[in-house]
């Protein structure tokens, strides 16, 4: 009788402590999650660079974004150059021609290195960068920039602001950038440029962020890259998951259920506090509009190992990718800013399958211009609609409206009678959200003298012609 109950003491115990540690582990995935999603998000970006023939080290991409490719939150109001560098085995320059460029350069987990062009020490007077890597020792050449990485692979990306309505003109100007090792500065030997514009590719973390390619992609990471110090409890906890570095990632089943669970639970929890922030009135931009600031009044710091602002990091990066102070600014010294609408007049999602009127008074407090963008909710891309227009644009398709007080522009899956060019398709099945984009905002933009309206729900097309 003893022997029997013993048994059953020893069983219960042996599951009580199997469950512990299932719970333990879950616990330290998730949290895991939320540290290392800026990384994992960027080796997307990496990722679906490379299966274009955007080679690390050797090419540069110019593109125009349309919905063709999958890219979180990319705008198609400036065109993108971009390259993967890896500095492990030495320096990279940037050379950045004068100009209208805005660029930047982050480590593999989307932490600032430095900003170039116009929000950049160059000031978009042009000028040279010097990326190295953390704790270089070698001598620093005179009359560089100097930018130092804790990562070996940087993101290097940059925006040109077209100078009127010339998108090509302005996508063919990228070409001034030139990118070469330190080493070949003598003999310069630059990255060659790549046009992607048109084609299909996936440059997101989309196909790994519920399951366990995610915990695969960021063992892949960790073994590349050098250990951050900074950083020493989040590698800590990873190795606990099995991930560590020098190591083959080799989970049980066991684990592998447990961190499967950790990643679905994970990306849902991420885009429902990135979509319906609570808690912040920094969000708040206007008390009577349902417009959201993207950017939080949080630090650049916040994808560092202290000061972290876990609500502004995981919002943020939930929806858009790299990250620069410049970012960050609330006051006409900023070169762009972003506000983001999720919902309607009536604070419902909005639903591909109606329609709806947002009316925009004019001017605009833009010094250079300004664009509403449509994205899809799934995949935080440009919404996928059948034609290449996701977005309505002053430079382009709002470029008639000089004398006029304010503008109607229409979203839904059926254009109002006579207002195709004021107009973006939406899916019925689908739900989206909007960024509103001012670059070069004015005092007006801030100050609460100027407001945007809210989307408003239309029963009909006639109806939108009436109202």
């Amino acid at each position: 009788m003893k022997s029997l109950a013993m048994a059953l003491v020893l069983l219960f115990s042996g599951a009580a402590l199997a469950v512990d540690t299932e719970a333990r582990e879950y616990t330290a995935a998730r949290e895991a999650y939320r540290q290392w999603y800026p990384a994992v998000s960027m080796e997307g970006i990496m990722n679906g660079m490379r299966q274009l023939g955007v080679r690390d080290n050797i090419n540069m991409f110019s593109a125009q974004a349309d919905s063709k490719s999958l890219g979180f939150t990319a705008n198609q109001d400036t065109p993108y150059g971009a390259a993967v560098l890896d500095i492990s085995k030495g320096p990279f320059v940037i050379e950045m021609p004068a100009g209208p460029f805005m660029g930047l350069v982050n480590t593999h987990d989307q932490s600032w290195v430095v900003d170039m062009g116009i929000p950049g020490p160059d000031a978009g007077k042009g000028g040279k960068y010097l990326i190295v890597p953390d704790g270089y020792k070698s001598e620093i050449p005179q009359g560089y920039y100097v930018g130092k990485s804790a990562t070996n692979k940087v993101f290097v990306v940059a925006r040109i602001i077209p100078q009127g309505n010339d998108l090509n003109k302005a996508q063919a100007l990228l070409s001034g950038i030139k990118i070469y090792p330190l080493a070949t500065a003598k003999n310069q030997k630059p990255l060659t440029m790549v046009d992607i514009s048109g084609r299909d590719g996936d440059m997101t973390s989309l196909k790994w962020e519920s399951n366990i390619q995610f915990w695969e992609k960021l063992a892949k990471i960790i073994n590349e890259e050098p250990v951050n110090r900074k950083k020493q409890a989040a590698y800590d906890q990873l190795k606990a998951l099995g991930i560590e570095k020098g190591k083959a990632f080799k989970p049980n089943a066991s684990l592998r259920s447990t961190l499967e669970r950790a990643a679905q639970d994970s990306q849902k929890e991420l885009l429902a506090n990135s979509y319906a922030t609570t808690g912040r009135p920094d969000k708040v931009k206007w008390s009577d509009r349902k417009w959201e600031w993207l950017l939080l009044n949080s630090k650049p710091e916040w994808a560092a190992d202290h000061d972290i602002d876990t609500v502004a990091r995981d919002r943020y990066f939930a929806q858009a990718i790299v990250m620069s102070p410049a970012m960050l600014r609330r006051d006409a010294t900023a070169g762009s800013l972003y506000w983001g609408a999720f919902k309607d007049s009536n604070n419902k999602a909005l639903d591909g399958g109606k329609s709806y009127k947002l009316t925009v008074p004019l001017p605009v407090p833009a010094r250079l211009f300004w664009s509403v963008t449509l994205y899809d909710s799934d995949t935080r891309s440009l919404i996928s609609n059948g034609s290449k227009k996701s977005s309505l644009r002053s430079l382009v398709e709002l470029a008639d409206l000089k004398g006029a007080k304010s503008v109607d522009l229409f979203f839904g899956p059926r254009a109002p009678a006579g207002k195709d060019a004021h107009w973006v398709k939406t899916n019925p099945g689908k739900t989206w959200f909007a960024y509103f984009r001012i670059y070069g905002p004015e005092k007006a933009a801030f100050d609460n003298t100027w407001k945007p309206g809210d989307f408003v729900q239309i029963q009909s097309e006639s109806m939108a012609l009436n109202q």
